[in-house]
């Protein structure tokens, strides 16, 4: 900092905008966009009744983690919706799992919840990436048969092709796509846009 005279200086990145979603038939969406870029500050500033970020788990299996009102059976089908389909590795405590194993039980968890919507971040941020598009691929699946909504908040653009969102934000370049129910897609800048029905938030600091 010495070297660029950053010394005493605070420095601070400002957006703001709106997200049109709101009204609009979808169910899966994606914030997407490098470090430091804003995603994770969009996503708890809009829907932070809804933003997950990490469970506890302090059970021997992980089946126990689950919330207790829950049957064994909804716990398992909840589980194989997200490609985990390994009994003997449902018995297993959440710090034996690999990387992978980890956010499908992270979403299944969350897929459980008594929520219509969940905002997931960090996803597929700390698996293998071919691991990440199939898991990816079978979430979508999930979250589209379970009839909530989900917002994935990654900085991997790899995954958004196999999540097949019906909406994007790019925090990269403040763009916001979305398929259009007929047609080919509409995409419009998110900064100082004046987009109706949309989620509108004053000013966020990064």
């Amino acid at each position: 900092m010495g070297s660029f005279t950053l010394l005493d200086v605070k420095l601070e990145k400002r957006i703001k905008g709106s997200l049109p979603i709101e009204g609009a038939s979808w169910q899966v969406g994606v914030i997407v966009g490098r470090s430091g870029s804003g995603k994770s500050s969009i996503a708890k500033e809009l829907f932070p009744e809804s933003y997950i970020r990490a469970f506890e788990y302090n059970r021997q299996s992980i089946l126990d983690d689950f919330h207790a009102g829950l049957q064994t059976g909804e716990i398992t089908k909840a589980l194989s919706s997200v490609g985990f389909d390994s009994p003997p590795d449902w018995l297993k405590s959440y710090d034996c799992l690999s990387q992978g194993e980890k956010m499908r039980v992270d979403i299944a968890r969350a897929l459980c919840l008594d929520r219509q919507l969940i905002v997931f971040d960090e996803f597929t941020s700390v698996v293998d990436r071919e691991i990440a598009k199939v898991s990816a691929f079978a979430i979508a699946k999930s979250v589209r048969r379970s009839g909530k909504h989900f917002i994935a908040v990654t900085c991997h653009h790899d995954v958004v092709d196999w999540l097949e969102p019906d909406w994007v934000l790019c925090t990269d370049t403040m763009e916001f796509t979305r398929k259009k129910e007929v047609g080919r897609p509409l995409s419009s800048k998110f900064i100082g846009a004046a987009l109706p029905c949309g989620k509108c938030f004053g000013s966020i600091t990064i």
